[in-house]
């Protein structure tokens, strides 16, 4: 069993996922933000990728974590290595819950998480898979240094592929 990581930032806790963590996924996933991961998702979907997101930790030593605001203790959303036969390769993701956009927490945790995927858990390269409508992750993406990769494998063949180097 892999031992899930708690890391820290200037502002935020990323750390382990806990079941009260599940009512702010379920919403996210339920409404219309959730549109450019394949959603709005019913309640038993979006549990199985609530847990899967765990589960992923002891299956191949990477998963998600909560975004947490170190001063608040709110949870803002979610950031994640993602690996598994949904993709093809290290899926660096996030998401954030609509309250807390716009502070560039999703920057400071992907950029954490990136870091100790590269660093840590010695991944060579990461791949964000990201909806060639989503123009806030591409940006983000791209302001996180990745480049558009023409040629990765995709699980939607529609999606944008962004390449991350250590």
């Amino acid at each position: 069993m892999t031992t899930i990581p708690t890391i820290f930032t200037p502002r935020l806790t990323l750390r382990p996922m806990r079941a009260a963590d599940w009512s702010g996924y379920h919403r996210l996933m339920a409404s219309d933000r959730s549109i450019y991961m394949g959603g709005p998702f019913s309640t038993a979907v979006a549990w199985g990728m609530f847990c899967a997101d765990h589960a992923q930790w002891s299956l191949f030593g990477c998963g998600a974590l909560m975004i947490e605001s170190t001063v608040s203790g709110e949870c803002l959303g979610q950031v994640g290595i993602n690996s598994g036969p949904l993709f093809p390769e290290f899926e660096l993701g996030w998401l954030l819950y609509p309250e807390a956009e716009g502070h560039g927490f999703a920057y400071e945790a992907a950029t954490a998480l990136r870091t100790w995927s590269l660093d840590i858990r010695h991944v060579e390269t990461l791949v964000s898979y990201i909806d060639p409508n989503n123009l806030r992750s591409a940006r983000l993406a791209e302001r996180l240094g990745a480049t558009l990769d023409a040629n990765a494998q995709r699980p939607d063949p529609s999606d944008l592929v962004y390449r991350h180097y250590g």
